[in-house]
């Protein structure tokens, strides 16, 4: 389970896992959660790219079934990766706590990994889904951006976008920039769109600190505050990595 405050970054990972992924992993993705159970389960078989019949739950389950069996006998590794997991309700993650428990004698026959708000570790601390928390093995938080990382951010940022040389935002705007932003990617991106926008209609080569608070002002109106304060950040190829390593050697009981 990857969880993470909004803007931080948790789809990003999860792209950024699916695209380092080796050949031998058959991967479904999972980004609509306001499902009913029969429709989720079509989603898995869908997008793992396996037979969709029509029928009762039991019938799906068991298509899924023969799916993932086969996958084994050809020495594949299925792997469900659902984001925005929080919004699933507690009967669908009972649904996919049951989907665990698809195995043989020797290994479990799919690997399961959710990203989701910080709402999904409130939910899964519910009495009646203490089975579906108990099988989780690896739990991870990714937390905003430090002060030092959000001034590498940008200048990585900038530097993708074709940037060269010189300080493009002042100590005081990059010091403005991070207490309004508490090192959220997303309000840092949101931030420095509108800060270099603000610069531009100056006709100045770089933002200064009244570039951010105007940013800041235009923002006010439908965002809230920048979020609470910060601790680390798990670097996304790092952490894709991460995440790559446990599917790879996990082969117990557990999601």
């Amino acid at each position: 389970m990857v969880s993470g405050d909004i803007g931080v970054g948790k789809t990003t990972v999860c792209r950024a896992l699916l695209r380092r992924m080796p050949e031998r992993f058959t991967t479904a993705l999972v980004v609509n959660t306001l499902l009913t159970e029969k429709e989720l389960l079509r989603t898995i078989l869908a997008d793992f790219g396996a037979l969709v019949p029509d029928g009762t739950r039991k019938d799906l389950l068991d298509e899924l079934n023969r799916f993932l069996l086969a996958e084994a006998g050809r020495d594949r590794r299925p792997v469900l990766i659902i984001d925005e997991a929080q919004n699933l309700a507690p009967p669908l993650l009972e649904q996919v706590r049951l989907l665990s428990n698809l195995e043989t004698e020797k290994r479990k026959l799919l690997q399961i990994v959710l990203f989701g708000q910080k709402e999904l570790r409130e939910k899964l601390a519910l009495p009646e889904l203490r089975q579906f928390d108990q099988r989780i093995t690896v739990r991870a938080e990714i937390l905003p951006l430090d002060r030092r990382e959000t001034s590498l951010y940008v200048q990585h940022r900038l530097g993708v976008a074709g940037a060269e040389g010189g300080a493009f935002l002042s100590p005081s705007a990059e010091r403005l920039l991070y207490r309004r932003s508490r090192g959220v990617p997303r309000l840092v991106n949101q931030l420095c769109d509108r800060a270099l926008l603000a610069a531009c209609l100056r006709d100045a080569a770089r933002v200064e600190r009244e570039d951010v608070v105007r940013a800041a002002e235009s923002l006010s109106d439908d965002r809230g505050p920048a979020g609470r304060s910060l601790r680390r950040f798990l670097h996304v190829p790092w952490f894709a990595a991460l995440l790559l390593s446990f599917l790879r050697f996990v082969k117990g009981g557990g999601l």
